[in-house]
């Protein structure tokens, strides 16, 4: 099928694209590469190879789809009625809730206008029951396959809704953990209280599930470019000089506070023992028109926290270790990169403790969540909040 690789309503590349393996096999002209996905631009000024570019193409097209380490993916994929998450790609060009990159038929008189997510309604229902419900039915209507969660990333399960006219994600835990939804709203409810940009989670049930919610920070003009798209154009050290590197990209592109914006991140992942801070969970938001960099993306994805590997009779295993770009490193050493911690006001954490044992003891009937272990996540959160305390008074 001959189509066209479009942002928005530019045209980026002319392509043939093999719908039987949903892979490129020709590239018949190229439009626009300053308007496509910056991983692809970045390559393709490296090696002026359009060989590569095809291969490029289609691991950043399968890439949008579901992965294959979605927790139940299994499930999932035989609810929908088809054999891999990337035939998913085909039944809505493509398109996602975090930019406007979509696949148009050449022979299609067809506008993004009349079918991004952003503006257009989706049958969500039956998709967020073959997501999240434990006894989920099929889906038996292909109008419930065009909608954005087709391009969903991350292991958890989850599910785009519509409430209003807003976009909100719904995200459940890992496998038999549960306490991942409450790690996104602690993690808002410290960035609020310590004025961090970031995107608000709340938490909201379905079916006797306690699910995260927040909002769409994405809009039909600009899109989310992850760390792991920008990076693919720069020196790889596996080193703190990859995190320099970042920040002086970022500066380089106009974005004058993006030391604070990622220092306020590493606080954050401090505190709450953030423990999968990878690539594509972080970034910044790209003016789709212009290609502005605009900001630095909120803080975003912060379930996998607060993790303790076993509990009993008052003694636990912590796990201490994040992610700084490509190396994992202790907390007490990734926290070191804050170039002025003493500008952080901790007394604005006083009472958040408590505040977080009220909100688990709140949903402990459903998520039956043991007292012991309530108990344990709060002494780890005093902890880190404790040790930041002494950081800032030294």
């Amino acid at each position: 099928m001959k189509c066209l690789l479009m942002n928005k309503n530019t045209e980026v590349l002319l392509v043939e694209f093999n719908t039987s393996f949903g892979i490129f096999d020709k590239v018949y002209e190229i439009r626009n590469m300053d308007y496509a996905p910056l991983v692809l631009k970045n390559y393709y000024e490296k090696e002026k190879d359009e060989i590569l570019l095809l291969n490029r193409l289609t691991e950043w097209f399968k890439g949008r789809g579901i992965p294959s380490w979605r927790d139940k993916l299994d499930i999932l994929l035989h609810r929908l009625n088809v054999e891999t998450s990337c035939e998913l790609l085909d039944k809505s060009f493509g398109l996602s809730l975090s930019d406007q990159y979509w696949l148009k038929p050449n022979d299609l008189d067809i506008s993004y206008k009349e079918i991004n997510f952003f503006d257009n309604d989706f049958d969500y229902a039956e998709f967020l029951e073959a997501s999240l419900s434990l006894n989920g039915g099929p889906v038996e209507r292909e109008e419930a396959l065009k909608t954005p969660n087709n391009t969903t990333d991350g292991m958890l399960r989850k599910a785009w809704i519509i409430e209003g006219k807003s976009r909100y994600l719904l995200k459940g835990g890992y496998r038999n953990e549960i306490l991942q939804p409450f790690n996104e709203v602690l993690a808002s409810m410290i960035c609020e209280r310590l004025g961090f940009y970031h995107v608000e989670y709340t938490l909201d049930t379905y079916k006797d599930l306690v699910v995260s919610k927040c909002p769409c920070f994405i809009t039909k003009d600009t899109e989310l470019v992850t760390a792991y798209q920008i990076k693919n154009g720069m020196k790889k050290y596996e080193s703190e000089d990859d995190y320099e590197d970042y920040i002086k990209k970022l500066e380089e592109m106009g974005i004058e506070d993006a030391r604070t914006q990622m220092e306020n991140m590493y606080i954050l992942d401090f505190l709450i023992m953030n423990e999968d801070r990878h690539l594509n969970n972080f970034g910044i938001i790209r003016d789709v028109n212009n290609l502005r960099w605009i900001s630095v993306a909120p803080i975003f994805d912060n379930g996998m926290a607060l993790k303790v590997d076993y509990y009993s009779e008052g003694e636990a295993a912590i796990s201490g270790y994040g992610r700084l770009f490509y190396e994992v490193k202790p907390f007490d050493d990734i926290i070191k990169v804050v170039k002025n911690i003493k500008r952080i006001d901790i007394s604005k954490l006083d009472g958040i403790v408590e505040e977080f044992e009220a909100l688990l003891t709140e949903y402990q009937s459903i998520t039956k969540m043991s007292d012991e272990r309530i108990q344990l996540l709060c002494v780890l959160l005093d902890r880190q909040i404790s040790k930041l305390r002494d950081l800032t008074e030294e």
